[in-house]
């Protein structure tokens, strides 16, 4: 009866503790991202990706939701998803030979995602889909990068100011993307996740770990062909 007692009191710090997992996996992202160690910020942060779908699943499983774990999630994921890419941004500018100021421009990228984090708490349009780019999928966009590009980029140090700004204007624009949330594992009702899936797949065979800015590039394409074609059926 004790232990009953005890793991009904301590099951609502389950979702929670694995938030700060995440959290303490995007800290140690940060400065491996300061220090140019891509392939080791590319592991923290899927890490730190898998503990936050984990968190989620672990509320729903066990019925723990509650305010301060919805608080603490955001905060984990300013740091694993806002602040890790930022200082990979950050990094790639401060090796190809600018102004300290300019390399600054990759702290944009964490205040849009604490903008999107904000805007995602209070937006009731989001409970099954998005509202700009997920905070996750722009952090694996940039480790992907890094990981894979980070020699052309740093010769190209204009191409990661303009991507900076272009998917810092993602995060909070206004363009519905789709969730990865099955309601069934059946066809009818998936079949944009599960043509997602089938072109990850298939990117990750032919590119391996190559293949995590395509896969994100791909996601935001879709998102706004099925959008562009919703926004059509809706005037006919």
């Amino acid at each position: 009866m004790l232990g009953v007692t005890y793991f009904i009191i301590m099951k609502k710090h389950i979702p929670n503790f694995i938030t700060c997992l995440n959290l303490f996996a995007g800290s140690i992202a940060v400065y491996y991202a300061f220090q140019g160690n891509y392939p080791i910020v590319m592991l923290l942060v899927i890490i730190a990706a898998v503990f936050d779908f984990f968190d989620g699943f672990a509320a729903r499983l066990l019925n723990a939701y509650s305010p301060m774990g919805k608080e603490m999630d955001s905060l984990a994921d300013v740091i694993s998803f806002g602040l890790a890419p930022g200082v990979v941004a950050f990094s790639l500018l401060s090796q190809s030979g600018l102004p300290l100021w300019v390399n600054f421009a990759g702290m944009i990228i964490p205040t849009f995602s604490a903008l999107r984090l904000a805007k995602f708490n209070i937006d009731e349009r989001q409970s099954s889909s998005f509202i700009g780019l997920p905070t996750p999928a722009n952090a694996l966009f940039w480790i992907g990068l890094a990981y894979s590009f980070s020699d052309f980029l740093i010769a190209n140090n204009w191409l990661v100011i303009i991507l900076i700004l272009i998917f810092s204007g993602l995060l909070v624009a206004e363009i519905p993307m789709f969730s990865l949330k099955f309601k069934s594992f059946g066809w009818g009702n998936n079949q944009l996740q599960y043509i997602f899936l089938i072109v990850c797949i298939i990117l990750l065979i032919m590119l391996q770990l190559d293949a995590f800015a395509p896969i994100i590039l791909w996601y935001i394409l879709l998102s706004i062909a099925i959008a562009l074609i919703n926004k059509l059926n809706k005037k006919k």
